[in-house]
């Protein structure tokens, strides 16, 4: 291939580009990179080809062009490279290349190998539901994946799931005046078994409500007013997690995530402790 015509693929890759024909754009980087993939410019161009494959969702392809990228790029300064690679490493559970993409970005990783599983602090993530719109909170294990920490009203997500989300903020939310980037989920990592239930309960005590609430946060399920909105919780910098859900005494509805005879029992633990006045009733799978 001589260098016009690679000067002139290029000038109609961006052109697809602009159009947003993502595939056009790659495959037109891609025989460009086939017969000059060290030249001074070939970074960018690599790099192209693997976000044009990750705005596709073709995982494979932006891992192997992200490789190509990732070789190329300056290590320790926060090189996007890095980071698209780690993200197509994790979804393909490529542990040993998402480590390295990490640290190639700047990230310090907790000691070990394989899967990463550290504390990553919260963020706010819009679920991809097929149209509905859902932001809910994460607690992060890695860079890019997260456990679900709310109990989700669309039908087929639940408490508890790990999801893979984008790294550039796609929206805020504002909670108690503190403003929260919002990311977009790219995959459905690993689903949870826990299932969705609701409940009415009555309380004469704002307390007696927030005590059920952490009974179920205690033992690893889920509870929360089911006619809240998402963005209930707030984190703070040190990367604990205060639950500060609209929970008003009197009768409401409440979604749980939970086996049912685990949510029957805590709620009979929480009806007979020493508050009086708590009541349940009408506990039913929801979806």
């Amino acid at each position: 291939m001589e260098k016009s015509e690679a000067k002139r693929l290029i000038e109609q890759a961006y052109e697809a580009w602009e159009a947003e024909e993502w595939l056009r754009a790659a495959e037109l980087f891609e025989r460009v990179l086939a017969h000059f993939p060290d030249v001074e410019p070939s970074a960018v161009w690599w790099y192209d080809a693997a976000l044009a494959h990750k705005f596709l969702r073709d995982w494979q392809k932006a891992y192997e062009l992200g490789r190509e990228a990732a070789a190329r790029a300056p290590r320790g300064e926060g090189d996007p490279a890095y980071w698209n690679l780690g993200i197509a490493a994790t979804i393909r559970r490529d542990w040993a290349t998402a480590r390295d993409a990490w640290t190639g970005f700047g990230i310090e990783l907790p000691d070990g190998e394989g899967e990463i599983t550290g504390r990553f602090g919260h963020a706010c993530v819009r679920l991809d539901t097929g149209g509905e719109q859902e932001v809910v909170w994460i607690e992060r294990l890695c860079p890019t994946r997260g456990r679900v920490l709310n109990v989700p009203v669309t039908g087929g997500r639940r408490y508890g799931e790990i999801v893979v989300h984008d790294g550039e903020p796609n929206g805020e939310r504002i909670v108690d005046g503190r403003t929260f980037s919002v990311f977009d989920e790219l995959l459905l990592f690993e689903a949870s078994e826990l299932p969705t239930l609701e409940v009415t309960v009555a309380a004469g005590e704002r307390a007696d409500l927030e005590a059920l609430v952490g009974l179920f946060t205690e033992h690893g399920y889920g509870a929360e007013p089911a006619s809240s909105v998402r963005m209930l919780c707030a984190c703070c910098s040190e990367g604990t997690h205060e639950q500060q859900r609209s929970v008003e005494a009197g009768a409401q509805r409440l979604s749980l995530a939970a086996p049912p005879e685990e949510a029957r029992r805590l709620l009979e633990e929480w009806a007979t402790g020493t508050a009086t006045g708590r009541t349940w009733s009408g506990l039913e799978p929801v979806g």
